[in-house]
């Protein structure tokens, strides 16, 4: 398998972008979210290279080799963070892709193909749904998300999540499939802390309990082919915030739930997950 490490800079910031598969294959990119880094597509892109596809997948600002943003605000992910993915697509000469994102990297790749549909033939949104389907999916979801409300407290989060070789990470996030791995990258300086500022820049208290009105988010509907994926081992998000995503896409819809998983899908049902994307992908080729 081919495979290429880039590091590309995009208005200021250096990023490292994996890049696996022919160069004449169609492209799919695939964005990951907290607490991981590109290695999250580990087990499943060889399927998907398999299947005659080229899968590009950048470590997010902040994670894995991915240069650090100074300020919570550059975490916005409209202004802030989607820019960024057309940039490298840019200067790798990818004019379309397929476009997949799990947890902080699905709604980085919704609001990129709201706002980009030309650049994008598919979407894929993994375990979170649209962001206001997510804010409006009921006090269930709220309940899930009370987490996010301890993220906001600088300094004292990420002192409780070092605290006695990380234990209250491991606990919480204890359903990864490489846990130790995720823990040596955060233990490199700033990154913990640059890594909750997605939350932080992106999901106040506020903002979960009180949702803005529709414009917030920019353009919030999606006019490309869209196929949402949950897991029945799902921790942190409803079934509902997912299902209820088909109200904000306005072109063919597809819901697949897979049995046995936990919110990382990709590391715990590779196989299945490779067969969605590829007859997703091979479903809606631009001719």
């Amino acid at each position: 398998m081919r495979l290429k490490e880039h590091r590309i800079n995009v208005n200021g910031l250096t990023h490292y972008v994996c890049d696996s598969g022919g160069e004449a294959a169609p492209v799919a990119v695939l964005l990951h979210g907290f607490p991981d880094s590109s290695k999250l597509w580990t087990k499943l892109t060889p399927h998907l290279v398999e299947a005659g596809f080229r899968i590009v997948a950048p470590d997010l600002r902040r994670f894995g080799k991915t240069d650090m943003a100074a300020d919570v605000s550059d975490y916005d992910i409209l202004t802030g963070a989607a820019p960024y993915i057309i940039g490298i697509m840019d200067k790798l000469n990818i004019s379309s892709a397929h476009i997949v994102g799990h947890d902080f990297g699905a709604p980085v790749a919704w609001t990129l193909a709201a706002h980009h549909p030309y650049r994008f033939t598919t979407f894929t949104a993994l375990s979170v749904g649209h962001p206001r389907a997510f804010l409006f999916a009921g006090w269930e979801q709220k309940w899930r998300s009370l987490y996010i409300l301890f993220h906001q407290f600088r300094v004292l989060c990420e002192a409780a999540y070092r605290f006695n070789s990380w234990m209250l990470f491991r606990n919480h996030w204890s359903a990864h499939g490489d846990i130790d791995e995720v823990i040596r990258l955060l233990s490199q300086p700033g990154r913990l802390t640059a890594g909750l500022n997605w939350y932080r820049g992106n999901l106040s208290l506020s903002r979960i309990l009180n949702p803005p009105e529709p414009g917030a988010f920019g353009q919030e509907i999606v006019r490309i082919p869209a196929l949402g994926v949950w897991s029945d081992g799902e921790k942190y998000l409803t079934e509902e915030q997912m299902i209820r995503s088909a109200d904000y896409v306005d072109a063919p819809w597809r819901y697949e739930r897979i049995d046995g998983a936990s919110h990382w899908i990709p590391y715990d049902a590779p196989e299945t997950l490779a067969r969605l994307l590829v007859e997703h992908w091979r479903g809606h080729c631009q001719p």
